[in-house]
């Protein structure tokens, strides 16, 4: 298959057979994907505050023992 007839073929599918969202389907994902977003964001950052929490602990106990 040469070059042009790829980038036709690829042009055609691309116009008539993907179905693309609408505006107030893409404006609805998006607001579902930053929720998610924000919500992992901030159960990465509790987790860290407990290890560092947790860390912090067991270095001050150790230093106490020496």
């Amino acid at each position: 298959m040469s070059f042009v007839e790829n980038v036709k073929e690829s042009y055609n599918e691309l116009v008539h057979k993907v179905s693309w969202p609408t505006r107030k389907e893409l404006a609805q994902s998006s607001v579902i994907v930053l929720i998610a977003s924000i919500i992992l964001a901030l159960i990465v950052f509790a987790m860290d505050q407990c290890f560092e929490s947790l860390m912090t602990a067991v270095y001050d106990g150790v230093s106490k023992l020496f």
